[in-house]
């Protein structure tokens, strides 16, 4: 059992804002057909809106209403600042006749990857922030803010643009890694990593501490542990004065990140023999989710449920073997992820509306009228991290209680030392950005 920590041991750790420069919401698209889980799906969308006729193509888009009128974004408007790394669309979405903006992968949830449509007409409140700095090397913490997780991660991580609601559904922060999109500029304190590394006497690299929150908070233990401090919102974490005892953390959080982010960020090098952590979706070393002979999920899966007897996850009339029940279980703040997974893929995508919300728009029933083999892949992957991640959690857990029982360095110390004071505003991607000599050859 975990024992909540003292209010008092609690209060003098940092808060998870100090080790970041910049914070902010994630993507606010403002209605739901600018994402789906396949990419098809909103190239139709966009095909069924610009040939709609005039009259309808209002309703269709789905525009924020004020006082009956509309609001942000609606057809007629042009919007002459692009989303960075794509062009500018110049005709209003009523004139615009072209295809769409290919789709990107999105951050919709914690381990939901999605699509959007990159335009910003589309998009009420982009967060331009967050798409100037989005690249191969960028990875995005998020977390709760204006309540506390309950169960489960305390945070998540993607290497995909996040949205507003993705650590759990209900709203959050973003926090890049990196201040660019070149991954060269740090979005974490250099003065907080200068004392680290005099403190440690070692080197101590932003994905490090990246790495290091990872494995502190983002486990059920932690939030377990800290509930009772939690009743009021806001994160805090413990930081070891041990340097071994970081160096240990930071090396089991990037395996942590790796799992977040599918395989896509903090993998080993390529040329490293038998690596641990290898580029591409993880896969378990044994009892690896499977689709058996006689399993295949059907065209018309609609429906998911667990047999704990036999660890089957049933999709429809299909089944995976090898689904342990603390995957099945695993939920961030209430969210049971496999059942959220699920729900934005069912043929059935109805939700029921709450309070005065309107019915969103027509386009959105466009959609495969089938199951996808897509998902059945997805689904396979997002197995494979759950099942590492229950895994991982009891080392975590073990480490979270070490970094407690010894030394940390307090809020109070680091601001002391001058390790939270201010630092000039982190260099961000212009429109047409020279490019650094440091990638000059």
């Amino acid at each position: 059992p975990f024992l909540p920590a003292s209010s008092g041991a609690w209060s003098m750790y940092p808060a998870l804002e100090d080790f970041f420069l910049y914070n902010g919401s994630g993507v606010m698209p403002g209605r739901t057909w600018v994402i789906a889980p396949d990419a098809a799906s909103l190239e139709r969308r966009w095909k069924a809106l610009v040939a709609a006729p005039a009259a309808e193509k209002e309703a269709l888009f789905h525009p924020h209403l004020r006082g009956g009128q509309v609001g942000d974004k609606h057809t007629k408007k042009i919007v002459t600042n692009a989303l960075a790394g794509f062009d500018p669309r110049t005709a209003s979405v009523a004139d615009d006749g072209a295809a769409c903006d290919p789709p990107v992968r999105y951050g919709f949830r914690s381990f939901d990857r999605q699509w959007i449509i990159p335009d910003s007409r589309v998009i009420n409140q982009p967060n331009p922030e967050l798409w100037a700095v989005r690249s191969e090397k960028q990875i995005f913490l998020t977390a709760p803010h204006d309540r506390s997780p309950t169960a489960g991660p305390a945070l998540t991580f993607t290497a995909l643009v996040p949205d507003l609601h993705h650590y759990h559904g209900r709203g959050g922060r973003a926090f890049p890694l990196w201040s660019d999109k070149y991954g060269i500029e740090s979005n974490v304190r250099t003065k907080l990593l200068d004392l680290l590394v005099r403190k440690y006497s070692a080197p101590v690299m932003p994905e490090d501490m990246l790495a290091y929150i990872a494995a502190l908070a983002a486990h059920p233990a932690f939030t377990a542990r800290f509930q009772d401090d939690l009743s009021t919102p806001g994160l805090r974490i413990p930081l070891t004065a041990d340097g071994k005892l970081f160096a240990e953390a930071a090396a089991l959080g990037r395996t942590v990140i790796w799992l977040h982010t599918f395989g896509e960020r903090m993998a080993d090098e390529e040329f490293v023999e038998h690596a641990e952590r290898p580029c591409g979706p993880p896969r378990l070393s044994s009892n690896r989710p499977l689709v058996p002979a006689g399993g295949t999920i059907p065209p018309d899966a609609d429906t998911l449920a667990y047999d704990a007897a036999k660890h089957r996850l049933l999709v429809g009339t299909g089944f995976i073997e090898n689904v342990p029940p603390a995957v099945w279980r695993y939920e961030v703040s209430g969210k049971q992820v496999l059942v959220q997974w699920f729900s934005y893929r069912r043929r059935d995508r109805e939700r029921p509306i709450i309070g005065d919300r309107r019915q969103p728009s027509p386009l959105g029933a466009i959609q495969p009228e089938h199951w996808l083999p897509e998902y059945t892949t997805e689904l396979l992957n997002l197995l494979n991290v759950l099942g590492w991640l229950v895994g991982l959690e009891p080392a975590q857990a073990a480490l979270l209680e070490r970094v407690c029982a010894a030394p940390t360095i307090t809020a109070e110390e680091l601001r002391a030392a001058g390790a939270l004071s201010a630092e000039p505003e982190p260099w961000r991607i212009a429109e047409s950005p020279a490019e650094p000599e440091l990638f000059s050859l």
